[in-house]
């Protein structure tokens, strides 16, 4: 009888770790599905762009369009060369406006094609997520140690 008693208790201490693990990666998983579902409610106006949004682009949400990072770069020099009103610092555009503007928005186009990666890959995780639980629900404690 107390061979078996330390033979539960040695499958229960090993099993723990790797019931650990899974959670972990359960709780990563479903940490991947809430971000992409965020994204996908805040990003849903530019996620029908996604096939432009490479990184070369960005959604430019005021206008519902795409602009080209390049067009949009020559566009701002040519604002500080006219000395065009910028309403957002109400004085003409500087160099340094403009620098700050086409910062911005490069990562903006790199946020915009990480958000649609992170839409695109829903269904995947999804999937991943369903296998992970059936395998923790499955695998009978004892399982968990081969």
């Amino acid at each position: 009888m107390r061979t078996t008693w330390w033979a539960v208790l040695l499958v229960l201490t090993a099993a723990a770790p790797l019931r650990a693990e899974m959670s972990e990666a359960v709780n990563e998983i479903k940490a991947k599905i809430w971000e992409a579902q965020l994204v996908q409610r805040n990003f849903s106006a530019g996620l029908r762009h996604c096939n432009e949004l490479n990184g070369t682009n960005f959604y430019f949400e005021q206008r519902d369009r795409v602009l080209n990072l390049q067009d949009y770069r020559r566009s701002l020099d040519n604002l500080t060369a006219q000395g065009a009103y910028n309403p957002e610092t109400r004085r003409p555009w500087s160099k340094q406006d403009a620098d700050a503007r086409w910062a911005q928005v490069q990562k903006e186009a790199l946020t915009h094609q990480a958000n649609c990666a992170a839409v695109a890959s829903l269904p995947f995780l999804e999937k991943k997520l369903k296998e992970l639980e059936q395998q923790q629900s499955a695998a009978p404690l004892g399982a968990a140690v081969k």
